[in-house]
């Protein structure tokens, strides 16, 4: 195979880039732009849907294996872990043998691993088998990303962009509806059989419609010392998050696993000035833009994904609602994601990403404002107003960081960058969940015993007080079996009412990340080297 590009590194070639009118024509439906997006929506779908789905089927899995509460945690823990450390080296694989190559492998990977966990009897099988499909959906997602970059003209990129962040936004929101169907009307297994005929269509499209982009300067060899040192400190910085709520953010064990991420990231950095082919090469971050679309993306995914995760306990746990109308209630917030994503795509390629990126992050701090506001007695129509808007101010953000990332990127460097902000949003949203959720506990912890005693209620115990706080920040009511009903309401008044408290200051805290973001929005602009995209490198 042999590559038809000119294109130099960083895209600055003796002449211009190749663009759309340079780009050899593939035959039939195979390279056309928009059946590309089609399908590797299709296999996105999959991912995305997956991050969600599953937490509605842990209590049945839990009780069908006979799983502890770490054994389920470990369920998500596994699947996150695995994608998160592995997404920069798996864009890297992509640059080196082909999107297309990756994203199929992905997909079969994938949906493998999914079928069998369906097929599992014990929870361990599924742990293992949750590693395998958080690695091959790192394969997948960078490589999308890729060949999207590949193979839409520049003017068309963003709404390329906008259509796959409508996909990521509709499928990760729907999970939790389409799980609660499956869970109570099928099983459990249902939510991972569910990928393997998705898969099935998404490698026949991709086998049928995908082709190949290479640029001429891909890279050619491995960076293994650089993958073995990103990798851990991905892995000591994850493993921290996700481990603190439990450790407590006091604990040396924590800190030794941020002081441990921290050494092996300033390692990585000084290895990457000294091989001949990065895995990163630093100079990419030379880009101020670049920079900033992934400093964005964290702080979105931190206001984003750490605010939500208190909404879902308050509108099942505070207003009593099943999994699924939860879900329904969200639907603005989807809804909006949906149509605002590609109109977002249309609007930043007419006057760039600076003004709507920062017009997203005011919309969602105040939507994170607006939701500091809720109360118990809140009704559907009030929360729908700050979802939708919600919603609205995700959209551009969605889709200006991710063409800032890659856009800014040299087209050789495409999967990486893909990963870089695929990774950008994983550690954002691990970041957000673990420090609003130390907002939320130590809110929680300093207004529960007062809350407690002035309704009057018999003192607890150490013992009963940690416990009661802990069921408290999800929005648990700390009712002992056989407690009287007069006793039992108060206590679900005070859970409620020091849970909205703490959800309330979580939300401000995500509200001020958003606010943060408008001002680095200010310092993006438009992709330097889409215009090295659309088509060229066919093979």
């Amino acid at each position: 195979m042999t590559s038809q590009t000119t294109l130099d590194k960083a895209g600055q070639g003796d002449g211009p880039p190749a663009g759309p009118s340079e780009a050899t024509p593939g035959k039939g439906l195979r390279g056309h732009p928009w059946f590309t997006l089609f399908t590797v929506a299709v296999g996105v779908m999959m991912v995305a849907l997956d991050g969600t789905i599953v937490a509605i089927a842990n209590p049945a899995i839990a009780s069908d294996l006979g799983a502890t509460l770490a054994d389920v945690q470990w369920i998500t823990n596994a699947y996150f872990l695995a994608l998160a450390v592995s997404l920069i080296t798996a864009g890297k694989l992509g640059d080196r043998f082909g999107h297309r190559q990756t994203f199929l492998i992905g997909v079969v990977g994938f949906a493998a691993a999914s079928g069998a966990i369906g097929l599992s009897d014990s929870i361990t099988l599924v742990i293992v088998f949750r590693v395998l499909q958080g690695l091959f959906g790192a394969l997948l997602m960078p490589a999308a990303l890729g060949l999207l970059r590949a193979t839409f003209p520049a003017e068309k990129l963003n709404m390329a962009i906008g259509i796959w962040g409508m996909v990521i936004g509709a499928s990760t929101a729907g999970g939790p509806i389409l799980g609660g169907v499956l869970v109570e009307h099928v099983n459990w297994q249902s939510v991972f059989f569910i990928n393997v005929p998705v898969g099935v269509l998404a490698v026949a499209l991709g086998v049928w419609i995908l082709l190949d982009h290479r640029a001429e300067n891909a890279p050619r060899s491995f960076d293994i010392p650089g993958i073995a040192l990103l990798s851990g400190a991905m892995f000591c910085l994850v493993w921290a998050l996700i481990k603190a709520p439990e450790w407590g953010w006091g604990d040396g064990r924590t800190w030794a696993f941020i002081a441990a991420s921290v050494v092996g990231f300033v390692v990585f950095a000084f290895w990457e000035t000294k091989v001949k082919e990065p895995l990163i090469p630093l100079a990419l971050f030379r880009s101020v833009p670049l920079s900033a679309g992934v400093v964005l993306m964290v702080l979105m995914a931190i206001a984003f994904m750490g605010g939500l995760f208190f909404v879902t306990f308050y509108l099942q746990n505070v207003h009593g609602l099943s999994p699924v109308d939860a879900g329904l209630h969200l639907l603005p917030l989807t809804g909006m994601m949906i149509v605002g994503s590609p109109l977002a795509g249309v609007m930043i390629t007419k006057v760039g990403p600076r003004i709507p990126l920062a017009f997203g992050m005011a919309c969602t701090a105040l939507a994170m404002y607006g939701i500091s506001t809720l109360e118990k007695s809140t009704g559907s129509l009030a929360m729908s107003v700050w979802f939708a808007l919600l919603g609205l101010g995700l959209a551009p953000v969605m889709v200006g960081a991710t063409e800032v990332i890659v856009g800014n990127a040299p087209l050789e460097l495409s999967g990486v960058a893909g990963g870089l902000q695929q990774s950008a949003m994983q550690v954002g949203g691990s970041l957000g969940t673990a420090v609003l959720g130390a907002v939320m506990a130590s809110k929680v912890d300093g207004d529960l015993p007062g809350n407690w005693a002035e309704a009057g209620l018999p003192p607890l115990t150490p013992e009963q007080a940690g416990a009661a706080s802990e069921a408290v920040q999800v929005g648990v009511p700390p009712v002992a079996k056989g407690t009287p009903e007069a006793i039992a309401a108060k206590i679900t008044d005070v859970a409620h009412d020091t849970f909205i408290s703490g959800m309330s200051l979580a939300s401000l805290v995500a509200a001020g990340v958003a606010a943060v973001a408008v001002l680095v929005a200010l310092f993006t602009k438009r992709g330097e080297n889409a215009e090295a995209g659309a088509g060229v490198g066919h093979i």
